[in-house]
């Protein structure tokens, strides 16, 4: 992938095409940056750090990194490097969720875990966690503080999803709130770092990280349908993993909170883990055709419309309107 590629493969279409070139340079400079932060002497470990960046992906974080930038001075150094250090963010998680997930397929390709076991899986994302460190560190302290805090709710949402809910607290409201915290974080703090290190003043920082975390619940929610209502070519992974793995996500949480008997085959599917493949196969095709994925596409909806809330009463730019766009797109990448 390359710079000039990066936002078709989110999908957006720029009104303004000097935004889009300054965007597009933006991402190419940041895919440059991200190669050099994932390189090393040593041949193995840089292969295995190459691994999900050299399978692409939408570099979803960078993206909002640049557009929350874009409101003021886009193009600072320190607004590529904190974009690097989001994306490396990321991408160490996905080596960890895979290896946790057991899944064998990220991005289109064989997963890192099942290519060379979960040993180098796990010390690979704790390489490219090293790698974004050292980067936060010429970004100053406080930079250093929004990371260590963002990563602190990363971990809790994480521990909060592996132990589940607490007795009388809602699975639905357990898992939006672990989702604020796993998915909508780290977006919350690539739009901060990208206001930030462009001077804009603290009222537009924060009302670009609400924006942050909202659209970042909504991608994570679009993507769990995605997971259901998609092939592997298009969602870059094996179609229903979390059914297999017996993991509830917002179309099967609604599924399982639907009372009609119609629904009852279904919700004795998806309340255990599904290994058997024909029973895994009839629980995505009424999943596909329930009420439930209906209600997770509104509640999609839901999130993003509060994130283009959030962007109310920053100036009417050209920023602005691709953040919109980029609401518009979570929402409609669903169907």
């Amino acid at each position: 992938m390359t710079g000039t590629q990066a936002p078709n493969a989110v999908g957006i279409e720029f009104a303004d095409s000097v935004l889009e070139a300054s965007v597009r340079d933006g991402l190419g400079a940041v895919e440059k940056a991200l190669l050099a932060a994932v390189s090393s002497e040593d041949e193995f470990i840089a292969t295995a750090a190459k691994h999900l960046v050299d399978a692409g992906g939408k570099r979803f974080r960078p993206l909002v990194t640049l557009l929350a930038a874009h409101f003021g001075e886009p193009h600072t150094e320190e607004v590529t490097l904190s974009a690097v250090v989001c994306e490396l963010t990321h991408l160490a998680t996905l080596y960890h969720d895979d290896v946790m997930d057991e899944a064998s397929v990220r991005r289109g390709v064989v997963s890192a875990n099942s290519r060379w076991g979960n040993s180098v899986a796990i010390l690979t994302g704790d390489f490219l966690f090293a790698r974004a460190s050292d980067i936060l560190a010429d970004l100053g302290p406080e930079a250093v503080r929004i990371q260590a805090r963002c990563f602190e709710r990363l971990v809790t949402g994480q521990i909060r999803e592996t132990v589940g809910p607490k007795p009388g607290i809602d699975p639905i409201d357990h898992y939006l709130a672990v989702l604020s915290e796993k998915t909508g974080s780290l977006i919350a703090t690539s739009a901060e770092f990208g206001a930030r290190f462009a001077g804009l003043e603290d009222h537009q920082i924060e009302a670009l990280r609400v924006y942050g975390e909202q659209i970042g619940v909504a991608f994570q929610i679009s993507d769990d349908i995605l997971d259901i209502d998609s092939d592997s070519v298009q969602s870059g992974k094996t179609p229903g993993t979390d059914l297999r793995e017996g993991v509830p996500t917002l179309p099967v949480l609604y599924a399982l909170q639907d009372t009609d008997p119609n629904g009852a085959r279904l919700r004795a599917l998806v309340s255990k883990p599904l290994t058997d493949d024909a029973e895994h196969a009839e629980a995505l095709g009424l999943l596909r055709a329930s009420s439930a994925l209906v209600q997770a596409r509104a509640t999609t909806l839901e999130y993003a419309e509060a994130a283009r809330a959030a962007l109310a009463d920053l100036p009417d730019v050209s920023a602005r309107t691709a953040l919109d766009a980029l609401a518009d797109l979570v929402v409609s990448r669903t169907g």
